[in-house]
């Protein structure tokens, strides 16, 4: 185990290609550089509020009990083989192409080698402006902050693919911040996360050069990702494996959107600067799980009244934004057509992955050929009836297999229900449930082997927005229960160990700012 301010850290990012050097964060468009120098602004006071013991375990950390390696967690202090940067990347928001962005709010501080022969880059989110924070300050507050840590967190224990988050600071500094952009700022506390993935990439990073056309900066770029983070594609030139790469980037953003939709994600602005390249959730901002089942909900208030971003059009918005990629990569080739051709596959490959997602879901041996049409019909009920996602699938698991009349099935999911049922959406349920049991009846898979699958597919605990809010209020007075005991659920969420929190959104949480939607503000 190593300690944060004495590990010999890799820069490899930095050094292999052309950045500013200078550590001007004035905000400025930086053309030709894919990074400038950020060194983070220290703060009045690093204080270690949470430490994920095992991804610290996984990487060879040490936990920081020296207030040296606290301030590296804050800011306070880079050790000597640091380099620290911000990343130059452009991007599409909500639609619109948006130009240069960059990390206005992130540094990485340098690569860590872990001991496996991997490396991680480390990275403060809310440790000070940037070339790239524009009008903004660069820090982050309390209530962004524990979202951040502990979703990051949760979903990796949900088996999402994700980012990582390692720790937690407050900053003793205060921040001043507009929640919803209504004109009514106020000062919050300051904290800061290290963020932690193998690469921050985006599909916003090859975008920038590729828009610029710097064409030499984008082809080094592509072949430096190929070479680190997808050495098994084959190819004797470069345009010969963009193909297959942009196949396994499409697969692995195909795979990310249904493990999304699985638990009930929405991530609420994705935006193509928060695409990772390796297919992970990243850059959670107003995010939420789904309470009552409706894909058209969107977290983001930002994100009213057109819901760009709503839950259940996530996988046309991976879609389009593959489309923005494949784009910019399209720049590399002779010929753009077979890229294109490629990409209209992006509907099979969701729809084989959506289709094997939700036979798991619902106890089944595979997907048969009636199947997806069932499927379908089983969601558009749900969508009709707006149980609470979480709880109606774990009252599923232990649906009788006996046919019982309308009154018993409703019963049965009563704990669900938000509001009461009328006719029709009683008969709803009932035909889709009876058509599910006979389903269940010619499943190969024995009933103990369907439930067990099941409870593998289907959370029992998830991070609702108004449990994050509670913390997070909780958290500015000093009274740390909740947040630690979530911090405790989130990593057993298949379990019956917290079933505390095994209930559905209170009423006044519907209506409380912070505790449904929220906006882009951090």
């Amino acid at each position: 185990m190593d300690r944060l301010s004495q590990k010999e850290y890799k820069n490899e990012f930095v050094q292999a290609f052309p950045g500013d050097d200078t550590g001007d964060t004035r905000p400025r468009q930086t053309p030709g550089m894919l990074y400038s120098k950020a060194t983070p602004t220290p703060v009045n006071k690093v204080t270690l509020l949470a430490w994920s013991e095992e991804l610290a375990q996984e990487l060879g950390i040490e936990k920081p009990v020296a207030q040296e390696d606290i301030d590296v967690l804050g800011g306070n202090l880079v050790a000597p083989t640091m380099q620290p940067y911000a990343a130059c990347y452009a991007g599409h928001q909500f639609g619109n192409w948006a130009g240069q962005l960059g990390d206005g709010r992130a540094i990485t501080l340098g690569e860590w080698p872990a001991s496996n022969g991997q490396t991680w880059e480390l990275q403060l989110k809310g440790a000070g402006p940037t070339a790239y924070s524009r009008r903004a300050d660069g820090r982050a507050v309390l209530r962004s902050s524990v979202r951040e840590y502990l979703m990051s967190e949760a979903m990796h224990y949900l088996g999402v693919p994700t980012t990582r988050a390692l720790s937690l600071v407050s900053t003793g500094d205060q921040v001043m911040r507009d929640m919803f952009y209504n004109g009514n700022p106020e000062f919050e506390p300051g904290a800061i996360v290290l963020r932690v993935a193998p690469s921050f990439l985006r599909f916003g990073s090859f975008e920038m050069p590729a828009a610029r056309q710097e064409q030499d900066n984008l082809r080094q770029l592509v072949e430096w990702t190929l070479a680190r983070y997808y050495p098994h594609i084959e190819g004797a030139t470069l345009e010969e494996k963009i193909l297959p790469w942009f196949k396994e980037i499409m697969d692995r953003t195909a795979f990310m959107i249904n493990e999304w939709l699985r638990v009930g994600f929405v991530h609420g602005v994705m935006n193509t600067d928060n695409m990772s390249i390796l297919g992970l959730t990243i850059d959670y901002g107003p995010y939420s799980f789904l309470d009552d089942y409706d894909p058209d909900f969107t977290p983001n208030t930002t994100d009213l009244p057109g819901r760009r971003y709503a839950f259940g059009k996530q996988a046309n918005i991976a879609y389009w934004n593959l489309g923005c990629l494949a784009s910019a990569l399209a720049t590399l080739l002779p010929d753009a057509k077979e890229l294109v051709t490629l990409l209209e596959t992006y509907s099979q490959v969701h729809y084989q992955k959506y289709f094997d997602m939700m036979a798991r879901k619902l106890g089944l041996d595979q997907v048969q050929e009636s199947d997806p049409v069932f499927i379908t019909q089983f969601e558009e009920t749900l969508a009709e009836l707006q149980p609470d996602m979480t709880i109606f699938y774990q009252l599923l698991i232990d649906l009788p297999l006996e046919d019982g009349t309308e009154e018993a099935t409703l019963a049965h999911f009563q704990e669900s229900l938000y509001t009461p049922p009328g006719a029709r959406e009683k008969a709803l349920l009932h035909t889709i449930l009876t058509a599910y049991r006979a389903r269940l009846r010619v499943n190969t898979l024995p009933r103990e082997e369907s439930q067990a699958l099941m409870r593998q597919a289907n959370p029992r605990f998830i991070l609702r927005n108004y449990l994050l809010h509670q913390a997070i209020e909780n958290l500015t007075q000093g009274d740390n229960q909740l947040f630690t005991q979530l911090q405790a659920a989130m990593k057993t969420p298949y379990a019956q160990e917290h079933d505390q929190f095994f209930a559905k959104r209170p009423d006044w949480a519907s209506q409380k700012p912070g505790s449904s939607m929220l906006s882009c503000s951090s």
